[in-house]
């Protein structure tokens, strides 16, 4: 199964590891240097994030390529854009480039040279040099500033829009901003929340703002990946932690180095586990590399590369995974491969949005859902859970 539609961002400055981290998360082969803007062009990859498998609670395994002995890894796709410098919002670096680019991305994952090897433009300097506790708020408050500005660019259009006896505010302000990736559930929510005038043409900077900031933070959550957390001194990382929430400390070097020691047989390793096997000849350099990110393991329970997206998912965005089948008894598809796929839906999902996710014609005909692991027939207004297992009944 290839990547749905959840869509997750790589975001931060330059050289603070995104694009090892992309090629850690997706084995994608892209570019990786020490110097600004290394990626120009926004690559694209599939990662997975990793959960349980159902196939647990049966006598035997289930078919899916995705499925490794009960652990089951469900695509997402991955997006590395180009690194941000202050003043992008501005224009300033590739600012426009990146921020367009997250426009449709459901979280963002913001990649801190935890190491204080990086100054604020992604300029090496001497290990400690600068203070990552400072890229935090950051790419936060350029997303913010990028959105409002976008929100300011088109205000002129809304306040003329207000002339004609039929405007609406909340159905122009909605067209605004699903422009810019928002779903209209969340710009609806948004204005729930916010106070703001009636007539656009009362509306301040700082009304205007305060918008795009909450849709920001209600469409573009965001994780901080304490990257290089190998050579950071653990009193920074504990900084980082007490900035700011959803803070994960990450080895994505660590992680790269065990994704390539896999396919070359000399280790035995699932992306999140916590420790590795070696099954094959090594050199003494590499058992002393391995080692090194053994310790660095043993420290964070993990490379935290996993973790970070299994947080942003899981955690950030609070999605659930969601087994279709075709045959409730064997948990089959059509063509007897047990457990073949699987859904990510946002928490409180019914077996209706199930439907629609699975296919749009599933939906449109759509009669009702049997749970598989009791054979009852559930509610349309039945939510979902972690490891559902769902038969969709259509007549499609």
């Amino acid at each position: 199964m290839t990547a749905g539609s959840l869509s997750l961002a790589l975001a931060g400055k330059p050289n603070a590891g995104k694009s090892t981290f992309f090629r850690a998360a997706t084995l994608a082969d892209v570019e990786i240097g020490n110097y600004p803007f290394t990626t120009i062009d926004p690559n694209r990859g599939v990662t997975h994030v990793r959960t349980d498998c159902p196939c647990l609670d049966r006598d035997e395994r289930c078919d899916s390529e995705n499925c490794h002995d009960g652990v089951r890894f469900v695509p997402v796709e991955l997006l590395d854009v180009a690194g941000l410098v202050p003043g992008a919002h501005e224009g300033r670096g590739l600012g426009n480039q990146f921020l367009d680019a997250l426009s449709n991305a459901d979280a963002v994952i913001n990649v801190v040279d935890a190491s204080g090897g990086t100054n604020a433009e992604g300029e090496p300097v001497e290990a400690g040099a600068y203070d990552p506790v400072r890229d935090v708020d950051f790419v936060r408050e350029e997303m913010d500033l990028w959105l409002a500005g976008i929100v300011d660019g088109n205000w002129e259009t809304v306040a003329r829009q207000s002339r004609s006896p039929d405007f609406d505010l909340e159905d122009a302000l909605t067209e605004l901003l699903t422009g810019v990736g928002a779903s209209e559930p969340a710009v609806a929510a948004t204005l729930r929340t916010v106070d703001y005038p009636e007539a656009p043409r009362s509306w301040t900077d700082e009304d205007r703002e305060r918008l795009a900031r909450e849709l920001r933070a209600r469409t573009k959550p965001i994780l901080v990946a304490a990257n290089k957390a190998d050579v950071a001194q653990p009193e920074t990382i504990e900084r980082l932690r007490e900035s700011t929430t959803d803070v994960i400390p990450a080895t994505a070097e660590g992680e790269l180095a065990l994704r390539r020691a896999v396919d070359t047989g000399a280790i035995e390793y699932e992306p999140g586990d916590p420790d590795f096997a070696v099954v094959g000849d090594l050199t003494e350099e590499q058992q002393q590399g391995l080692e090194r990110i053994r310790g660095v393991m043993n420290e964070r329970d993990g490379t935290g590369v996993q973790n970070a997206l299994n947080t942003a998912v899981y955690g950030l965005l609070d999605y659930i995974t969601v087994y279709p089948v075709q045959n409730e008894t064997n948990w089959t598809d059509g063509q007897g491969t047990v457990l073949p796929d699987a859904v990510l839906l946002p928490h409180g999902s019914t077996p209706t949005d199930l439907a629609y996710a699975v296919h749009s014609d599933i939906g449109d005909g759509y009669l009702h859902a049997v749970d598989a692991r009791d054979g009852r027939r559930v509610s349309d207004d039945h939510e979902l859970t972690e490891g559902d297992v769902i038969k969709i009944v259509s007549t499609n």
